[in-house]
């Protein structure tokens, strides 16, 4: 018997969920998104998601009301995509399941990013709370920083792998306009 690609007949919150969140790379686009990545370009390079894949969940995720897509500023038709505050609202899920996989599944060398209380740079539990202060940290004051195992950056990553080598604060685009140079897919995703 081949499985349904939906859930219907499934009445649970759950199942509705995982209609928008639950397909394959969904959670990743999503991950990158906080991340701070805008532009389809950098989206397949460092995912290296198949671009039709790329486009068909990018489309999902901005007629859900997740993401939304806007002319980016400069010259061409290149469109940025943004969370919504309903994509927004995703940031606990998405930190938990990275939390789940850092305990269960963890890479070898440690975590290779860690979240910070931009604040006082002091890193977060699993459930979101500052080490050092005990607030619930907001995303917005969520910083992302090299963990002890990223590798460091190589010649060949793509710009969102090489800029994610340096603490950056979630929510903020990583490029203030497109990166310089040909895109790539990365290989230290």
């Amino acid at each position: 018997m081949t499985l349904p690609r939906d859930y219907r007949g499934q009445t649970c919150a759950l199942a509705r969920s995982m209609e928008i969140v639950g397909e394959r790379w969904t959670l990743l686009i999503l991950r990158d998104a906080f991340y701070g990545v805008r532009r389809f370009g950098e989206f397949a390079a460092h995912l290296g998601v198949p671009r039709a894949v790329l486009t068909d969940r990018l489309a999902a995720l901005t007629e859900a009301g997740v993401l939304a897509r806007r002319p980016g500023t400069g010259t061409g038709r290149r469109e940025v995509y943004g969370l919504t505050p309903k994509g927004v609202a995703l940031w606990p899920a998405v930190r938990a399941l990275t939390a789940w996989g850092e305990e269960f599944y963890a890479a070898e060398g440690g975590p290779r990013r860690v979240f910070l209380h931009a604040r006082d740079e002091a890193p977060l539990e699993a459930d979101g709370r500052c080490t050092d202060c005990g607030a619930t940290v907001p995303v917005q004051d969520v910083l992302v920083a090299p963990g002890p195992g990223l590798a460091a950056p190589g010649p060949d990553d793509d710009p969102v792998t090489a800029a994610l080598a340096r603490p950056h604060r979630l929510l903020t685009p990583l490029f203030v306009t497109a990166p310089q140079g040909r895109l790539t897919k990365g290989s230290s995703r």
